[in-house]
């Protein structure tokens, strides 16, 4: 038998987690599924908002704040900055599950562990879909 890489006939390892690992394969050390970086504490689901740095997104995750003195309710958000591992490929809009890891940096704790599809409503900085020829207004003759 030829030797082979064991490297490239790895799968991916098993995270602890209930989520589905990626079918491509990345490089990353950080990465949960093919690097050595172990999840721990929280799993939380939240939508992604950007992904203007590199292997960094940020979550925004909005919350409902019961206020006793008017008998409403008012929204809070809270923003995660996470990891996100390129053999995910994260889009923006889209919702993720994330988990808590050590800390990756001084503000990166958390890791993008699952892509459960896209968000019900628009991101900020996403741009709206062009309107169809037949919803533009008619121009006088």
């Amino acid at each position: 038998m030829s030797p082979t890489r064991p490297s490239a006939n790895r799968r991916a390892r098993d995270i602890g987690l209930d989520v589905r690992a990626p079918k491509t394969r990345c490089d990353d050390a950080h990465c949960p599924f093919h690097g050595h970086l172990s999840l721990r504490g929280q799993v939380i689901e939240g939508t992604v908002v950007s992904t203007s740095m590199q292997r960094t997104a940020v979550v925004e995750r909005t919350l409902l704040h019961y206020v006793p003195k008017y008998e409403r309710y008012e929204k809070r958000r809270r923003r995660y900055l996470v990891h996100a591992p390129p053999c995910l490929g994260v889009p923006v809009g889209h919702r993720v599950r994330i988990a808590e890891t050590r800390p990756l940096s001084k503000f990166v704790s958390f890791c993008i562990v699952e892509l459960l599809g896209e968000a019900g409503f628009k991101a900020r900085g996403e741009e709206e879909p062009a309107r169809a020829k037949d919803d533009a207004p008619e121009a006088p003759a």
